[in-house]
């Protein structure tokens, strides 16, 4: 990059740096529209730099709706559309105290904070957010924004509840990701859907669409379903189905806080604790992703992110070395024999 380019490159606090999260941002959409709708830094290194001017979002929250009625009684499917089930009283009240502890975990920190919402379009989600919302100033709230790619996965239109039971006992032999409903979706085709949204969400963080303030820290809300959580996270975090397939649903109102490290990583380990990761039913290797990702120094990506290598590979070995020693001790095996 020549000087003069560098000194016009919009400069970010270190605050305001960041990783290139989920390696799903979209070809046209850089850290910088500046030189033509690209980050010179972003394109040649293909991770960020700190002059770069994307701000990242400090947490990304995701929240399951409260219990609906359809939670409370499966029969609810059989005359009204999933869309429309509504929250139960307990669930309008499990939606009021998540609030409240979203609202403390971004405050934490104290100092100028805001969030955003996005929220799948199903009247128990939007219902949810609606209570949730009652925890926040609205000076505190920068927009809300509907987001169909987040609803729930579909299972049909009316649901016979005896049917219903038949698919899902099928659905566990057959494997929860790659089972289709018939005339509704599999886990697969959300984690389609979700990786779209991904690519929207990069632009509408490169273009400033969630805050026009660089003096504020910004929070996301995601206000969605329990398997459409679970694929986000899988997408974002790039785990493989079989991980994927180890997690349990989040309970009612329950969250998980995506929080950016000193290094610009966003990981479930600053907020959460290690058991509570395991109780959920991440791996060791899992688990140990995360730590990294909460004490990243940023390098390089490729260099120290762990890609579960060992979810490929049996016994990978240390370097080519080892191969051909390995190699020559069973050719000198061979020979011995003959």
């Amino acid at each position: 990059m020549s000087h003069d380019t560098a000194a016009r490159h919009p400069v970010a606090t270190p605050q305001q740096g960041g990783g290139e999260e989920g390696g799903d941002q979209p070809s046209g959409g850089r850290a910088s529209f500046e030189f033509g709708g690209e980050c010179r830094f972003c394109e040649m290194t293909r991770q960020h730099h700190p002059q770069c001017a994307r701000r990242l979002p400090k947490r990304i929250i995701l929240v399951r709706h409260g219990e609906s009625q359809g939670n409370l009684d499966m029969s609810a499917y059989t005359t009204i559309p999933d869309y429309r089930i509504p929250l139960t009283a307990l669930g309008a009240e499990q939606a009021r105290a998540a609030g409240r502890g979203i609202r403390d975990v971004v405050a934490s920190g104290g100092g100028n904070w805001k969030v955003y919402f996005y929220v799948s379009p199903y009247e128990r989600t939007r219902a949810t957010l609606r209570e949730i919302g009652r925890a926040f100033p609205r000076d505190r709230i920068i927009g809300a924004r509907e987001e169909c790619r987040v609803r729930e996965q579909d299972f049909g239109n009316f649901q016979v509840e005896e049917r219903m039971r038949a698919v899902k006992e099928t659905r566990q032999r057959f494997g929860r990701f790659f089972f289709r409903f018939p005339e509704g979706e599999s886990a697969a085709d959300v984690f389609d859907r979700v990786a779209s949204f991904l690519e929207s969400l990069w632009r509408d963080i490169d273009m400033g669409r969630l805050d026009q303030d660089p003096s504020c820290e910004t929070n996301l809300v995601i206000v969605s379903h329990g398997l459409t959580s679970r694929v986000f996270l899988m997408k974002w975090f790039k785990w493989t189905v079989d991980q994927f397939e180890r997690l349990n649903n989040f309970d009612n109102c329950e969250f998980r806080v995506m929080q950016l490290g000193p290094g610009g990583e966003y990981s479930l380990l600053v907020h959460h604790t290690k058991e509570e990761l395991e109780q959920w039913g991440m791996s060791r290797e899992m688990i140990a992703d995360q730590q990294w990702r909460a004490a990243a120094n940023r390098r390089s990506w490729a260099e120290e992110c762990s890609s579960f290598i060992d979810s490929f590979f049996d016994d990978p070995k240390d370097s080519e070395s080892s191969s051909e020693e390995e190699e020559e001790k069973e050719n000198g095996k061979i020979k011995e024999l003959e």
